[in-house]
């Protein structure tokens, strides 16, 4: 008689490599203008920076942490933390606005005009989708295949940043806005696409629809930032934050 053998270890590892690969992506994108800057004293941050980044990269440290919890069985523990991760996706969520609106009074001090609240729109869209991937990865936590890639999509869905940052690493790449906050930006998503397809036999559900959405999300960003209508929506929000 065959016994069941749980998951699959490549499947297990799999999203611990991942996690990893998220980590590696928020360091190197902030690389140039968070972490050099930092250790050679020429930092000059917004009020809630240190509080934001602390918090950011407290995040995909922890989702890495969990999934390799998983991969190694600790189940316990995994479950113990995953509490914190909900207090800290608040946080992550309230921190990212903070310092949207702290952006905002930078850029109009400094005399950007009608585009200078365009950024805050991004920072509340993305992170309303943000948590609720992680309250739907909460509820569906009994159900691992569906917990573990509505977690890895909303980590993508932070990553955004820290891609388009690779700018300042690659400047010479033409329209960066496309190639790093759009291509490379979901080129996680592709990943996911084909190991659901090796593993499955099919792209999971979760990954074709809320992946698919992350890229449409995305690909409408790029195309509607500062346009009249984007700024009509990011005035609202100003008066709404303010």
């Amino acid at each position: 008689m065959r016994l069941p053998t749980g998951p699959r270890p490549s499947r297990s590892r799999f999203f611990a490599v991942m996690a990893w690969v998220a980590l590696a992506v928020s360091v190197a994108g902030f690389s140039k203008t968070f972490f050099l800057p930092l250790a050679q004293g020429t930092f000059v941050p917004l009020p809630a920076a240190y509080v934001h980044g602390a918090l950011m990269f407290s995040w995909v440290l922890l989702f890495a942490l969990q999934a390799t919890l998983i991969g190694a069985r600790a189940h316990g523990l995994h479950r113990r933390l995953g509490w914190l991760g909900v207090l800290l996706a608040i946080a992550v969520a309230w921190s990212t606005v903070a310092i949207g609106m702290q952006g905002v009074q930078r850029d109009v001090a400094a005399g950007l005009g009608p585009s200078a609240t365009s950024g805050i729109v991004g920072s509340c869209t993305a992170m309303l989708g943000f948590l609720l991937l992680v309250a739907a990865a909460v509820h569906q936590r009994r159900r691992p295949d569906v917990h573990r890639r509505l977690m890895l999509i909303a980590t993508i869905a932070l990553l955004w940043p820290a891609w388009l940052r690779f700018r300042h690493l690659f400047p010479a790449v033409p329209f960066p806005e496309w190639v790093f906050a759009v291509i490379a930006a979901d080129s996680l998503l592709l990943v996911m696409a084909w190991h659901d397809w090796r593993t499955l036999g099919r792209v999971h559900p979760v990954t074709l629809w809320l992946g698919g959405a992350l890229v449409a999300d995305h690909v409408f960003e790029t195309l509607a930032f500062d346009s009249a209508g984007w700024r009509v929506v990011a005035d609202f929000l100003v008066r709404v934050l303010d």
